[in-house]
């Protein structure tokens, strides 16, 4: 009796931790997914700001440092908690009992804990990043609104000027023929 509750303390304790482990690693993989989105997004926005006016490219690219800024603060977090997780990972694997079960366990927590805060920041960067991308968007929309609208307002000038051409052409006509008809009147 005592060695089958011995032996399922065992398996309980192999299974935490390796439901742990398993977590973490599947944590990790989204948090180096959600970098990487990230990043790309950080690259679209600063392409879509270099197009922007130069009038109107100085909040964003105030923003766009910013926003780098933040993204390294938590490429910096995400890879302290990372290595963190691989010193625990090697000292579970090697069997170094120098710390106790219990500092074991909240080493664990602690590194959970900064994992999903930088995942909780990430998560935050990104939606700023996506709303940034949606401002862009709707500047670029307006740009070529206004573009159009400049297009069609030189069209009708063109019409107008070619309209006056016109116009200059036929009163330049009838003044000859009104000058014709008085020098016949004149003379007859």
């Amino acid at each position: 009796m005592v060695c089958f509750s011995s032996m399922a303390r065992a398996q309980l304790y192999w299974y935490f931790h390796n439901s742990i482990s398993d977590e973490k690693k599947q944590m990790v993989a989204n948090v180096e997914k959600q970098l990487e989105e990230a990043r790309e997004l950080l690259e679209q926005m600063e392409l879509e700001v270099r197009e922007i006016p130069p009038q109107s490219r100085g909040m964003y690219s105030s923003r766009m440092r910013s926003y780098k800024q933040e993204m390294g603060k938590l490429e910096a977090d995400f890879k302290r908690s990372r290595i963190a997780y691989s010193d625990e990972v090697r000292n579970e694997l090697l069997g170094d009992d120098g710390n106790s079960s219990e500092n074991q366990r909240a080493h664990l927590l602690d590194n959970t804990e900064r994992l999903e805060r930088s995942s909780r920041r990430l998560e935050a960067g990104y939606q700023i990043a996506v709303e940034t991308e949606q401002i862009g968007q709707e500047m670029l929309e307006n740009l070529s609104h206004d573009r159009e609208k400049i297009q069609r307002a030189r069209e009708r000038l063109r019409e107008t000027d070619a309209n006056l051409g016109k116009s200059s052409r036929i009163l330049t006509g009838m003044l000859r023929s009104v000058n014709l008809h008085m020098e016949e009147r004149l003379r007859g």
